[in-house]
C-alpha cells in the first residue's frame, strides 16, 4: 500500500485536518496573547514605586483605554489604597500636609495583584480555551471511531459466493484492517504531538511574559491588608485625639497667659497715664489753694 493511498483515505484525512487546524488555531491565539502581554510588560516596566504617586494618572488612562486589560484593571483599581494627607494651618496661615498613616506612603493594594492579573484573566479568557483543552480528547476519540467504522465496512464487503470473490474480499478486508489500524495510530500520535506542542508554546509565549508582569505589578503595588490599614488609621486617630485632649487641657493656662500679656501691654500704661493725670490735677489744686485766689479753681485749670 503506497503512502498516497494512506494519506488520501478519508478517516486519516479527517484526523490530519483536525490536527493541523487545531495547531493553527492554537498558535494564532498564543501569538496574539504574547503580543498583548509583551506590550503590557513594556509599558508598566517604565514606572517605579518612587514616582507612582505622580504618574498614576498616566497608568490609569492607558490601562482603561486598552481593551485587553481594561476590565481587569477596573476591578483591581477598586482595591488600591492611596496615600492620603490632611492640611494643617500654621500660625502664619501657611498650610502644612501630614500623612494620615505612617506606613501608607505609596499606592498600595489590599488584594494581591496576582488575584486579578493571572492566566485566567489575561490568557485563557481571551480565546476558546475549552476547545483547545478538548482537542487531544477529540483526536484520540477519532481513532476508535474510524477504526471500528472501517472494520464494519470491510466486513460488509465480504463475499463468499465463489472462490475468486472470497479471495478478493478477504484481500480487501486485510487492506481495510490496515487502514483502520493506521487511523488509530495517526489519531493517538497527533493527540500526543498536539499536547506537547500546546504545552511548550503556552509556556514560551504566555507563561513567561505573564510571570514577568505579575512580578512588576507586585513590586509597584505593595500588598497591605485592609485590617492593617484600619489599624493604622485607628492608631493615628488615637494620636490626634490625644493631641486635641492635651490642647483642651492647656487652653485655660494659655488663655490666662494671653490675658495677662494683653493687660500688661495695653491696660497698665493707660492706667499709669490716668493716675499721672490725677496727680497733676491734685497738685494744681493745692497750689491754687496756697495762693489764696478767689477765682474758680476749675476755671484756672482750664
Amino acid at each position: 500500500m503506497n503512502l498516497l493511498h494512506i494519506f488520501t483515505d478519508i478517516p486519516i484525512l479527517i484526523v490530519l485536518s483536525t490536527f493541523v487546524c487545531s495547531l493553527v488555531y492554537c498558535l494564532k491565539n498564543y501569538l496574539f496573547i504574547n503580543k498583548n502581554l509583551t506590550f503590557l510588560l513594556k509599558f508598566i516596566s517604565n514606572y517605579k514605586v518612587s514616582d507612582l504617586n505622580f504618574r498614576f494618572k498616566e497608568i490609569d488612562e492607558w490601562m482603561s483605554a486598552n481593551p485587553y486589560v481594561s476590565a481587569t484593571w477596573l476591578e483591581f483599581k477598586q482595591t488600591l489604597v492611596f496615600s492620603e494627607s490632611v492640611a494643617l494651618k500654621g500660625q502664619n496661615n501657611d498650610l502644612t500636609y501630614k500623612e494620615v498613616s505612617s506606613t501608607v506612603q505609596n499606592i498600595q493594594t489590599t488584594v494581591d495583584p496576582m488575584y486579578f492579573f493571572n492566566d485566567e484573566t489575561l490568557v485563557t479568557s481571551k480565546f476558546n480555551s475549552k476547545f483547545l483543552g478538548a482537542v487531544p480528547t477529540l483526536l484520540t476519540g477519532c481513532g476508535p471511531l474510524f477504526t471500528f467504522l472501517n472494520i464494519a465496512i470491510a466486513f460488509g464487503k465480504l463475499d463468499f459466493s465463489s472462490q475468486e470473490k472470497t479471495i478478493s474480499s478477504v484481500a480487501g478486508l486485510m487492506s481495510s484492517m490496515q487502514i483502520a489500524a493506521l487511523v488509530s495510530v495517526f489519531a493517538v500520535g497527533s493527540s500526543l504531538l498536539f499536547l506537547m506542542f500546546e504545552k511548550l508554546t503556552y509556556n514560551a509565549l504566555c507563561s513567561r511574559p505573564l510571570a514577568k508582569i505579575e512580578d512588576v505589578l507586585a513590586k509597584l503595588f505593595n500588598n497591605i491588608s485592609s485590617e492593617k490599614f484600619l489599624f493604622e488609621l485607628l492608631k493615628e486617630t488615637k494620636i490626634q485625639n490625644n493631641s486635641i485632649q492635651n490642647l483642651i487641657t492647656a487652653m485655660p493656662n494659655h488663655y490666662k497667659v494671653a490675658m495677662n500679656s494683653s493687660i500688661a501691654s495695653n491696660l497698665v500704661p493707660y492706667l499709669e497715664n490716668l493716675i499721672f493725670g490725677l496727680n497733676q490735677l491734685n497738685k494744681n489744686i493745692k497750689e491754687n489753694l496756697k495762693k489764696g485766689g478767689d477765682g474758680d479753681v476749675v476755671d484756672e485749670l482750664f
